[in-house]
C-alpha cells in the first residue's frame, strides 16, 4: 500500500506572513511531525496544484502548502546534467547522467528528483572555472532554446509546474561566458569598471539579459560583486575593480539591466572572493581581513546589488576567519543568516557555489546539502551526486536534522522568485545580436579603452602588424579586421607592432619590439612591458577589438581609467 506523503500546511501557515511581508527574520519553530514512512525517490509526481494569481509570495506559499516531502526536497536542488537536449542524448552523455543521477537524460533527472532548476554549463580555453565544468550543454542559440524548452516541458509535469522552472548559467562576459556564438557578447566586468559609467553598464546588461531570456534562461549567475583586493587570477577581470564604491555602482547597474527583462541576477561570491588570491576551485581560500575591513572593503557592492533588488546571492567557499573561522561561508550560519540576511538585509534566494568544488566535497553530497541548507542557503548548486544529495536531504528532513520550517522557508523563497520571473514576457529569438544590442556592447567597450603610457589618443604611424601571445589567433584576426574597417593598413610583418596579451599571460608573453602593448584582461602584466604605448581593453570581445581599432586609427579618444592599480603606471594618461 503506498504511503501518503507528508504535507506542510502547518509550517507554511507560519511562514506565509513572513515571506509575503519580505521579512528575513528567523524561521518559525518546526511543527510537530506527522506519521510518515520513507518514500521512494522515484515515486511519481503529484498532480500540479492550482495556485492563486497575484502576489508572487502568496502564490508561492499557497503552492508550498500542497507539496509532499519529495517535491520540497527536489525544489532546492539545481544540478548540472549531461547532454545538449532534454530527451535525446549521446551514449556518453547518458553514461554521465547515470553516474550523476541514475538516469539517462536531463528530462528524466527533472522527473525523478522533482528538481527546482538546472544549470547549463560549458567553458572556453581561458575560463578559470573550467575545473568544475564536467560537460557542456551549450552550442548555439537555437540549440539552447530547444534544450530549455524541453527542460520546461519536463518540469511542467511536476507538482510545482505552475511555477516556471529555473534555468541558469554563468553568463558573466569576459573569460566566463557560456554562450558566445550568435549572441551579443559584452566586454568584461573589469572593462565596465574602466568605463566607469553605470548607465552604460545597465544598458549593456539589459541587452544581454534580453537575449538570455529569449533563449529560455531566467537566472544568470552574475554579476560578480567581488572587489579585486588581491591579484586573484580566478576572479581577475570578472570583477569590476579594486574600488568598492565604484564597483558598487557598476553592480547596481548590471542587476537592474538583467532584472528589467526578466532574468534574475546573482551577486557572487559572498563574503568576497576577491579578498583572497586562492582559487576555491582548488582549495579553501582564507580571508584574513577583520570584520570591519570586510564590511567596508568587500561588502559595498553586495549591498548595492541588494538595494538594486538582486533576486539571488551566491555563497562562496571562503573561510572568513574574523567571523566564523574554519567554516566555509557555504556552511556558515553566522555569515549567511546573521550577516548577509541580518546585517545586509538580503531577503531573496541564497544559492551555493558549485558543490562539486573541493571545499564542499569534504562532506558527502547528502551531508553537504543538509549543512548548506541549515546555514541559510536555499538552492544547492551542482551537487556531485544528485541521488545522494536528494536522499540525504529527505532523510534529514524526516529525521529532524533538517528542520521542516527551514526547508519550507527555502522552497517558498525559490518559488517566490520563480513567480516573480513569470511576470515578464519572453522576448522573441529575433532579439539576439541585433544592431541595438551590439551598439550597447560597443558603447561600453569604447568607454573602457585606457592609455596607461603614451600620448592620449593619436593614430599609430604607418602600416600595423598585429602580434599576440600564443593561442590568440582568433582575437588577432578580429583586431586585424577591425583595423582594416577603420582604414588602417595591416601587414603580416614589418609594420608598427601592436602586441596583444590576455588572461594568464606574464612577462614572458610580452614582445620586446612592440610599439604598442595591449592588455585584454587584468592590466598587471603591463608593469613589465617596455613599449612606449600601453593600452588596456580588459577584454578580447569583438566589441573591445572594434573599440581598440578606433583608438589606434585615431578616430576615438580613449577615456577609460584602470580600475586596479598597476605599479609604476597611472590610471590613465588622459586628462579628465
Amino acid at each position: 500500500m503506498p504511503i501518503r506523503p507528508r504535507r506542510v500546511g502547518v509550517a507554511v501557515a507560519a511562514l506565509t506572513a513572513l515571506l509575503v511581508s519580505g521579512c528575513s527574520g528567523a524561521a518559525p519553530a518546526r511543527p510537530a511531525a506527522t506519521p510518515s514512512g520513507p518514500a521512494s525517490a522515484t515515486a511519481g509526481p503529484s498532480t500540479p496544484a492550482a495556485t492563486p494569481t497575484g502576489d508572487p509570495a502568496a502564490r508561492a506559499a499557497a503552492l508550498v502548502a500542497t507539496l509532499p516531502d519529495e517535491d520540497l526536497v527536489g525544489q532546492v536542488l539545481m544540478p548540472y546534467a549531461y547532454g545538449d537536449s532534454a530527451t535525446k542524448v549521446s551514449p556518453g552523455s547518458a553514461a554521465g547522467n547515470q553516474a550523476l543521477a541514475g538516469v539517462d537524460t536531463p528530462a528524466e533527472m527533472i522527473a525523478k528528483y522533482r528538481l527546482g532548476g538546472l544549470i547549463l554549463v560549458g567553458f572556453s580555453a581561458d575560463d578559470p572555472t573550467k575545473g568544475n565544468q564536467e560537460t557542456t550543454n551549450v552550442d548555439n542559440p537555437a540549440q539552447v532554446h530547444e534544450l530549455t524548452t524541453g527542460l520546461r516541458t519536463a518540469a511542467g509535469k511536476l507538482a510545482t509546474g505552475p511555477a516556471p522552472f529555473l534555468i541558469g548559467t554563468d553568463q558573466e562576459y569576459g573569460v566566463v561566458t557560456r554562450i558566445t556564438d550568435g549572441v551579443t557578447v559584452l566586454p568584461s566586468a573589469l572593462a565596465a569598471g574602466a568605463a566607469g559609467d553605470p548607465a552604460l553598464t545597465e544598458a549593456a546588461w539589459r541587452a544581454a539579459g534580453t537575449e538570455l531570456a529569449a533563449m529560455g534562461i531566467n537566472l544568470d549567475f552574475a554579476p560578480v560583486a567581488d572587489v579585486l583586493a588581491t591579484r586573484s587570477t580566478v576572479i581577475g577581470s570578472r570583477s569590476f575593480g579594486a574600488d568598492p564604491k565604484r564597483d558598487a555602482a557598476q553592480v547596481g547597474g548590471a542587476v537592474r539591466g538583467l532584472q528589467q527583462v526578466g532574468v534574475a541576477a546573482t551577486l557572487k561570491h559572498f563574503p568576497g572572493h576577491g579578498h583572497s588570491a586562492t582559487d576555491s576551485h582548488q582549495d579553501l581560500p582564507v580571508l584574513t581581513q577583520s570584520a570591519a575591513a570586510l564590511a567596508s572593503g568587500a561588502w559595498p557592492p553586495f549591498t548595492a546589488g541588494i538595494d538594486a533588488g538582486a533576486m539571488a546571492v551566491m555563497s562562496g567557499h571562503l573561510d572568513a576567519r574574523a567571523i566564523d573561522p574554519g567554516t566555509p561561508a557555504t556552511f556558515s550560519h553566522k555569515l549567511l543568516t546573521d550577516v548577509l540576511r541580518g546585517q545586509l538585509g538580503f531577503k531573496g534566494v541564497l544559492i551555493t557555489d558549485g558543490m562539486n568544488m573541493p571545499p564542499a566535497k569534504r562532506y558527502s553530497p547528502g551531508e553537504a546539502a543538509v549543512k548548506a541548507l541549515n546555514a541559510g542557503n536555499d538552492l544547492i548548486l551542482m551537487t556531485p551526486n544528485v541521488g545522494q544529495a536528494y536522499d540525504g536531504l529527505l532523510a534529514a528532513l524526516r529525521g529532524g536534522t533538517l528542520p521542516r520550517a527551514r526547508l519550507v522557508e527555502a522552497v517558498t523563497r525559490v518559488l517566490t522568485m520563480k513567480f516573480k520571473l513569470a511576470e515578464r514576457p519572453t522576448p522573441p529569438m529575433s532579439t539576439l545580436n541585433t544592431p541595438a544590442h551590439r551598439a550597447a556592447a560597443d558603447a561600453l567597450a569604447a568607454g573602457a579603452v585606457t592609455v596607461l603610457r603614451g600620448a592620449c589618443g593619436g593614430a599609430v604611424s604607418g602600416p600595423v602588424t598585429v602580434t599576440s601571445s600564443g593561442g590568440r589567433d582568433g582575437t588577432r584576426a578580429a583586431l586585424t579586421a577591425a583595423l582594416k574597417a577603420a582604414g588602417v593598413s595591416v601587414k603580416s610583418s614589418g609594420g608598427t607592432v601592436v602586441h596583444l596579451v590576455g588572461y594568464g599571460d606574464g612577462a614572458s608573453d610580452l614582445s620586446a619590439n612592440a610599439a604598442v602593448t595591449v592588455a585584454m584582461d587584468t592590466p598587471y602584466v603591463l608593469e613589465k612591458a617596455k613599449s612606449p604605448t600601453l593600452l588596456a581593453t580588459y577584454s578580447s570581445s569583438r566589441a573591445s577589438m572594434t573599440a581598440l581599432a578606433a583608438v589606434l586609427a585615431g578616430k576615438a579618444r580613449p577615456g577609460g581609467r584602470s580600475p586596479v592599480v598597476v605599479p609604476g603606471l597611472p590610471a590613465t594618461t588622459c586628462a579628465a
